[in-house]
């Protein structure tokens, strides 16, 4: 019997049916509506609910005073809560199962980003995490597919070391103060010949 030393699971699954149209159509509907880089990270989202509901699917077969059910479902339910995916007014397993893609896509940081006006466009705002220009409280984030929790939203911001957050200016602005020193020094000297002459 060969041995399984990978120490982690699969964090996407792949399609049953490759070229099935309307799943080809949506899934690229949706990595343009969310900026995403490829499929697999529809796929993704769409393993993680997929474990959701099945959780939320096996606890309501349970009865409702099962120990089980009774410390699981709750527990589901508050992550849930926690990052935005149920409001306070939809607090039972039923919900759970209503769930759709979408609904984590949109509490993604990029997709905060760019719907808190940080960003000019959802691309933008992936490109602003990946140069570490985001932060989310005192912690730069530089993953796009990060989940942010309601009470980490109000947070999200500048790094204070970015060039947006008041830090040091960027590469290319520095390149060109620069050219304009230069050239104003350059200019300055010119003058200077030309009153000689």
């Amino acid at each position: 019997m060969t041995r399984k030393y990978r120490g982690f699971s699969k964090t996407s699954k792949t399609p049953r049916r490759a070229f099935e149209k309307d799943r080809l159509d949506r899934e690229l509907k949706l990595c343009g509506e969310y900026g995403l880089r490829c499929k697999r990270e529809v796929w993704r989202v769409g393993l993680m609910l997929t474990k959701m509901r099945s959780a939320a699917r096996i606890l309501l077969t349970l009865e409702e005073n099962n120990s089980r059910r009774a410390i699981e479902g709750p527990a589901l339910l508050r992550r849930c809560l926690r990052y935005g995916l149920l409001d306070e007014s939809k607090q039972k397993l039923d919900y759970v199962l209503a769930l759709t893609i979408p609904d984590f896509l949109e509490r993604r940081l990029q997709t905060i980003v760019f719907k808190q006006g940080l960003a000019k466009s959802i691309h933008h705002a992936r490109v602003l995490i990946c140069q570490r220009h985001i932060r989310v409280g005192k912690q730069i984030v530089t993953i796009p597919s990060f989940l942010v929790r309601v009470e980490s939203e109000k947070h999200i911001d500048f790094a204070p070391t970015s060039p947006f957050g008041g830090g040091k200016p960027g590469r290319v602005k520095r390149a060109k103060l620069k050219a304009a020193e230069k050239k104003a020094a350059g200019g300055d000297d010119a003058e200077d010949e030309d009153d000689e002459d």
